[in-house]
Parts: structure tokens; C-alpha cells; sequence
């Protein structure tokens, strides 16, 4: 019976970090979930946030991107496109990146739906989430369904008018 499990978070620059832990949570996209030595077999998408693990009584924690997570023979192995260590975070470079981010998205005139969007969403959950880590998160601001849905229905009613006028009379 294996007493720890292989945790290994790899990025695009390469393994980040290898450790024997004996148990770690991760940030999953349909919410937190945790694994212990012998866990079945699972693949699940990770979103951005805190990943914790625990090793002979010490807890730590690390920042991730999205990406995701497969567990198998006591080995965990996240692919993810961020990494950071709280003594890699200079809080006041990713506050500036923070507020950018966010007026990029208040700005935002094309689809909620495309991967324009997404993408800058996504920067908006790195940079909080590493704020998080560090221990200063910033305020909640959370992109609600209400805001994306009025985004689309203006969309929508664009498209409708533009339509309409199309039409021969």
C-alpha cells in the first residue's frame, strides 16, 4: 500500500514541481476536489487557483492556471499553462496587470462567447488568483450571468435590427 502519492505540475517551460505528498486539493472546474494515496483513476479540467498538498504534516500552496488534472497508480500529474509560489508573486506588478484585464473586459465590444473574451477572462482569474496566494486577494468581482447575458442580448438585438433592415419591403 503506497503511503504517498507522486504529485508532479508541469507547464509549458517544463516540471515545476515534483514532490511525495501524502494528500493535495486542487482547483477543479466544477469545484474543489481532493486526492489521497490510492484514488481511482480520474481526469478532471482544473480552472485557476490555490492547489493545496500536504507533506509529512506541512501544508503548501501554490497558485495554478487552467488546465488539467489526471490521477492513476498514486500519481498525480497536472498540466497547467501557470505556476507560481507566493515568493514568486510581486503583488503590485499583478494588481496593475489586474486592473488592465479588467478594463480590457469593460471595454469589450465583440461576443462573451468568443475566445477573444475567454482569453482575457482568463488573465482576469490568473491575476486574482495569484493575489489570493500572496494574501491580498482584490475584491470580489465576479462576471456575472446577468452581465454576459445583457452582452448578449444587446448582441442579439443588433443582429435582429441589422436583419430587419435587410429584409425587402
Amino acid at each position: 500500500m503506497a503511503e504517498t502519492l507522486a504529485l508532479e505540475i508541469v507547464t509549458p517551460e517544463g516540471i515545476m514541481l515534483s514532490e511525495a505528498v501524502d494528500t493535495l486539493t486542487a482547483p477543479g472546474a466544477t469545484g474543489e476536489f481532493g486526492v489521497l494515496p490510492r484514488h481511482r483513476p480520474l481526469l478532471a479540467p482544473l480552472t485557476a487557483g490555490l492547489l493545496t498538498y500536504a507533506k509529512g504534516g506541512v501544508t503548501e500552496v501554490v497558485a495554478i492556471g487552467t488546465g488539467f488534472a489526471e490521477v492513476a497508480d498514486d500519481r498525480a500529474i497536472i498540466l497547467t499553462d501557470h505556476f507560481a509560489r507566493k515568493s514568486d508573486i510581486d503583488p503590485v506588478r499583478v494588481r496593475l496587470e489586474l486592473k488592465e484585464v479588467d478594463e480590457e473586459l469593460d471595454r469589450f465590444q465583440g461576443e462573451p462567447t468568443s475566445a477573444e473574451y475567454q482569453a482575457l477572462v482568463v488573465r482576469e482569474l490568473w491575476a486574482a488568483t495569484q493575489l489570493e496566494l500572496h494574501g491580498d486577494p482584490p475584491p470580489p468581482r465576479i462576471r456575472s450571468m446577468n452581465e454576459l447575458e445583457s452582452k448578449l442580448a444587446d448582441t442579439y438585438k443588433k443582429a435582429e435590427h441589422t436583419s430587419e433592415a435587410d429584409k425587402p419591403v
